[in-house]
Formats: C-alpha cells, structure tokens, sequence
C-alpha cells in the first residue's frame, strides 16, 4: 500500500511539474485548451492546466534567413537565367504564424519564386543585369504583402546570384574585354595629348623666358652703354676743366709777372689749340682775340719787310 501511494505521489510531482513552463527571450508559445487556441505565451513563467492545455507550437521571434535555390526565369527578351535569393523574414503574430499556413517556409519559397518570374518576366536581359535593387525592392514589398495573413513580415529580399546561359556569358565577356580595350586607347590618347600639351607649353615658357632674358639682356646693355657714354663725356668736360683752369692760372701768373696784352691774347690762343687737341674741326674765336690776331700778323709782315 505504501508503494503505490509513493508512486502516485511521484506522478503528481511530475504531472504538477510539466504544468510549469518557462518561455525563454525571442520565444513565445501558442497554448491550446482541448484542441482550441487558449493564448499565446510570451517571455517568463507561465502555468497550464494537466490534461486539458498543451504547447501547441514555440515559435522563435528572431529575424530569419533562408536562402533558396537558383530559380530559372524567363526575361522579357527570351533568355532563361537561373536566380538564387536570400530572404529576411521576422515572425510578428504567433498565432497567426501558427494557423496561417500549413508550411511557411516552403510557402515562401514558392512566393518568392513565382514573384521573382513575374518581375524578371517584365525586363530584359541588360535591366535585369543592373536593376538588381529595384528588382529587389519590388520582391520585398510583394512579398511582405503576401506573407501579412501568416504573421510573417519580410524584412529584405537580396538577389545573391544572376547566372546567364553560358554563351551570354562569353559574350559579356568579350563586351567587357572590348570596353576596357577601348578605355585603355581612350586613356592613352589623353594622356599623349595632355604629355603634348604639356611640352608645347613647356616650349612657349622656354621661348617667352628666352625673348624677356634677351629684352632684359638688351636693356642692361643700352644701359652700361649710356653709362659709360655718360662717364667718357664727364672724363672730357673734366679734362677739359682742367686744361682751361690750368691756362687761366698761366694766363693769371703772367699777368701778374706784369706781360703786355698781346702776349695775354696770344696764350689765349694757346690754350684754344690745346683745348682743341687736334680733333675739333671748328673752333669759335672770340672777336677779341681776332682783332689780336690781326695785329701779330701785321706785325710779323712789317718784321719780314725790314
């Protein structure tokens, strides 16, 4: 007797004990109560009644990533190209999660790949190459819209690969092979006709630097010969000075030696024949000194006769 109290004692531990839930962070749980929706269970501890509540589902609020397979697709110009997306989904209603759809996954992935045909289906080949964000774009919304009655909220759609037919490859290959051939001529020809430019500038410098040397050159020349001219006019004048003062200061001692006036007149002209020096073609007289001159001449006439 004692047993079985024991025993029934330990199944009431266990039975009261599976009562006691605790639902972790990022979780809840959606509890039913005889095979209908009760609640659903956030984060903390929660109690069920035996028997009658059970956890229905725990459904994990994270944001999720499920990345399925290349999907063929026909573009609008009639090329078949296999696409591989990667979905970012966030579940917002448990309950609605957990009645909404019998499979989500799979739900979203046939979504995703009717969508995606139907999108491609509208663009061709080149715009399908380089819309990728707009193609993206449209997939969120559409299936964001789609999936609300699950309880499902798509937060991104990413394509991860475009994969042509292999000869749409080769021949973008060879495209792309041409286009940086022609940026590469492109580049060389721009840079030999800037490596032109820059050497026809270079010799329009050397040829102005050139003619202002020379001009520069020419005016430093006219200007040392001024100078000098300047300093060979202010030599003669000097000597000339020079002469005169020193005849003035012959004619002064002779005056004061007590000499006659002709003999005054007569080292006058002394001094003009030096002053003249043997270069100056005409020389001024004064009338003066002529009318002496006059006088020496008649002088040495009557001097011959006797």
């Amino acid at each position: 007797m004692g047993y079985v109290v024991l025993v029934l004692f330990v199944i009431l531990l266990l039975l009261l004990a599976s009562c006691v839930k605790i639902v972790p962070q990022a979780n809840a749980y959606v509890v039913e109560r005889l095979g209908a929706y009760q609640g659903t269970w956030s984060v903390g501890l929660h109690f069920k009644l035996p028997i009658l509540d059970k956890v229905a589902k725990k459904i994990n609020l994270k944001e999720q990533v499920v990345d399925f397979a290349p999907q063929p697709v026909i573009t609008k110009d009639n090329v078949t190209m296999r696409i591989d997306t990667v979905v970012f989904f966030q579940i917002t209603d448990p309950k609605m999660f957990a009645y909404g759809v019998e499979n989500p996954i799979m739900a979203i992935e046939n979504l995703t790949a009717t969508t995606l045909r139907n999108i491609i289906g509208d663009l061709e080949l080149d715009q399908t190459l380089t819309s990728r964000e707009t193609i993206n774009t449209k997939m969120r919304a559409s299936l964001d819209e789609a999936t609300d009655p699950w309880g499902i909220k798509v937060n991104r759609v990413e394509l991860k690969n475009i994969i042509p037919p292999s000869e749409i490859q080769n021949a973008m290959e060879r495209q792309m092979k041409a286009e940086r051939e022609r940026r590469e001529a492109v580049t060389r020809a721009e840079g030999e006709k800037k490596a032109s430019v820059t050497v026809a500038e270079g010799k329009k410098a050397a040829a102005i630097l050139e003619a202002e040397a020379e001009k520069q050159s020419a005016i430093l020349h006219a200007e040392a010969q001024k100078e000098k001219m300047i300093r060979e006019a202010e030599g003669e004048a000097e000597a000339i000075l020079k002469v005169q003062q020193a005849t003035a200061d012959g004619i002064r001692m002779i005056r004061e030696a007590g000499a006659d006036e002709a003999v005054l007149h007569i080292k006058s002209l002394e001094a003009f024949e030096k002053a003249a020096d043997g270069k100056a073609t005409k020389i001024i007289i004064p009338s003066e000194i002529q009318g002496i001159a006059g006088l020496a001449a008649s002088v040495k006439e009557l001097v011959s006769k006797q």
